[in-house]
């Protein structure tokens, strides 16, 4: 056991610095090398006929038809919107702002559970549900346009609206996961992911210089990284995670998207210092931290049933 928990924890620490890197890297190519509805196809199609290629390898899983229809559509519906509003807010916005936004899905999952599920509301969980949406108003009234984010207020409410929609696709499948293998549900979320991503395609049209000649090496091996690792792998690695690790370790290390997206765009130039980013980012660790100790503490189902036990890796 032992083991597979060091096996876990170095899954999820290669997962979440794949999903920081993400940002930086989706950053250099929107809108300039692939517009942001074209960034979501070509992630949505890739993800979806990578994992149908790898589940031909692994062991057959059993589901309804019921649940396929299901998972298609939470992928049509969930996945794609999730996609389509973090990458038109980051063709917008900052990574590092981006970033903090997408630290708060933990925090909705809590509020939903609260509203639809009637979960019991304690002073930790509300000081830190309050502390996170005012590191969110920070970030969004602090942030000011400039060279580095063309429309920084509409882009950082695009990425709040993305973060939601993800934990309102993470409570929708919480109860199907329990009784559908992982490739099953991935399978099926992307390619209704790649469906949508396809029917939009076709009505606005398909957008990606990278792929006009002359071969532009670069930016090619940078849509390359972003399809490969943290579209495909990093979706592979939080299972092994959630498996061996508990919720609120694995909660925890969202904050790594976080880090490796601040360091890295300030080491390359796509953000800048910010005392109010700064001070942001802290509530929003803070607030994440409070509510899932809340959620340990109290513990009145197991970590299976509760809709707030899911942890965040959308990116």
């Amino acid at each position: 056991m032992k083991n597979k928990k060091v096996e876990a924890n170095l899954s999820m620490v290669v997962s979440k610095t794949f999903s920081g890197l993400n940002m930086n890297a989706l950053k250099y190519l929107l809108p300039v090398w692939v517009s942001p509805l074209s960034g979501v196809t070509l992630r949505c199609v890739f993800a979806a006929v990578a994992f149908w290629i790898i589940g031909m390898f692994v062991k057959p899983e059993t589901s309804t038809r019921k649940e396929k229809i299901y998972l298609f559509l939470l992928g049509a519906l969930g996945i794609y919107g999730f996609m389509f509003l973090y990458l038109v807010g980051l063709s917008k916005t900052t990574p590092v702002s981006s970033s903090i936004f997408t630290s708060l899905q933990p925090i909705w999952v809590f509020v939903i559970a609260v509203v639809f599920f009637k979960e019991k509301i304690s002073v930790l969980k509300v000081a830190g549900i309050s502390l996170g949406l005012g590191g969110a108003i920070l970030c969004i009234l602090a942030q000011k346009s400039d060279d580095l984010a063309s429309d920084a207020l509409t882009g950082n409410v695009l990425c709040l609206l993305s973060s939601i929609a993800y934990a309102i696709y993470l409570v929708a499948s919480n109860r199907i996961l329990k009784s559908v293998g992982m490739f099953t549900v991935l399978k099926y979320t992307f390619a209704g992911a790649a469906f949508s991503s396809i029917l939009v395609s076709a009505i606005t049209g398909f957008h990606a210089p990278v792929f006009s000649g002359p071969v532009h090496w670069f930016p090619l091996s940078v849509l390359l990284f972003v399809l490969i690792f943290p579209t495909v792998v990093s979706y592979l690695l939080v299972p092994i995670g959630l498996k061996y690790l508990k919720t609120t370790v694995v909660a925890i290390y969202g904050y790594l998207i976080l880090m490796v997206a601040t360091i890295v765009s300030l080491l390359v130039g796509q953000d800048r210092f910010s005392w109010a980013q700064t001070i942001a980012i802290g509530m929003i660790c803070i607030s994440v931290y409070l509510v899932e100790v809340a959620e340990t503490k109290e513990k009145p189902l197991s970590n299976s049933d509760k809709p707030g036990s899911l942890p965040p890796h959308g990116s």
